[in-house]
């Protein structure tokens, strides 16, 4: 039964081919973005946190910057 499972009448090699490929393609794909979404936050708050008072001011009173802070580790 299990044997039946993974040949799948001859065409187990590329079914079990493409969805280690498309396994691996996501799993890589996803880390990666993961990987520069810290890298883009962290770059945000080192830029943000080296505003001048007035700067800071301006940019706490915009909308984009409420919505990207509220899930940031920079002080509001």
């Amino acid at each position: 039964m299990i044997s039946d499972l993974i040949s799948m009448n001859g065409y187990g090699a590329y079914v079990w081919s493409a969805f280690a490929f498309t396994l691996i393609s996501f799993s890589s794909l996803y880390f990666i973005i993961k990987l520069q979404l810290k890298k883009e936050q962290k770059r945000f708050e080192e830029n943000f946190s080296a505003l001048t008072e007035e700067k800071y001011n301006v940019a706490i009173s915009q909308e984009i910057y409420k919505e990207i802070l509220k899930n940031s580790s920079a002080k509001i």
